[in-house]
């Protein structure tokens, strides 16, 4: 499989969350060799998107000349495209929202509805596509803090798609946290295989991935006392 990483968080390979998108592809690794492409937002040149939609019209192309044009393809020569990224203000971080705004050649000014909403149609193939978004948060747990993000990727991603959203997530950065986030990384590469193998992820494994790993009220002193 061919899988495409967009990395939001402006750390790189040091981001808390990367920890956990590392582990999930460890685990996709052990049921065979993946061919993975990692991009970080923050190190592409990638202006923002100003809505002229002339790239929406004819297949037009996009009024910048920067690397979104290198980006769309590797979307579009990918099977899986994975969002990895830290909550920002409950929702992803600027550059990596300014690429999501310039995906906008992939589809067309037409219109159809689908269930009861309207969606722009396809410019190109990509119905082999699947979707994966794995967000971590600094808060104690997931209760009103990712919800904004899971519908707008939800919306913009409305096929095959699987969210892992992790609270405590700058824990798997702390060595001396390593008695929790160790057996937490080992049920995300569980994860990893198990999406592999089947496309998608036991609920319940799911559901523990998704849990606090300390209680939330010492999660919430230590920060606090480091405040």
């Amino acid at each position: 499989m061919k899988i495409l990483v967009l990395n939001g968080s402006p750390k790189r390979d040091n981001s808390d969350v990367m920890h956990i998108t590392n582990a999930f592809l460890e685990g996709m690794n052990e049921t065979g060799t993946q061919e993975v492409t990692i991009i970080h937002a923050i190190d592409r040149h990638v202006e923002y998107c100003t809505g002229c939609f002339a790239c929406m019209h004819n297949g037009g192309s996009c009024m910048h000349n920067d690397d979104m044009k290198e980006i769309l393809e590797e979307i579009l020569r990918s099977d899986l495209l994975l969002l990895s990224f830290p909550l920002y203000c409950y929702g992803m971080p600027a550059p990596l929202k300014a690429v999501m705004d310039r995906t906008l050649p992939l589809s067309s000014m037409a219109m159809r509805k689908v269930g009861d909403r309207y969606e722009h149609v396809g410019q190109a193939d990509f119905s082999r596509l699947r979707y994966m978004m794995i967000c971590g948060c600094g808060f104690p747990n997931s209760r009103h803090n990712f919800e904004p993000a899971v519908a707008q990727f939800r919306l913009m991603f409305c096929g095959d798609s699987t969210v892992m959203t992790v609270p405590e997530s700058p824990m798997f950065s702390a060595p001396e946290a390593a008695e929790v986030t160790v057996p937490r990384l080992a049920l995300v590469r569980k994860a990893g295989s198990q999406y592999a193998e089947s496309g998608s992820i036991d609920a319940e494994l799911l559901r523990e991935i998704c849990s606090p790993m300390i209680p939330e009220e010492v999660y919430a002193s230590i920060v606090n006392g480091g405040v």
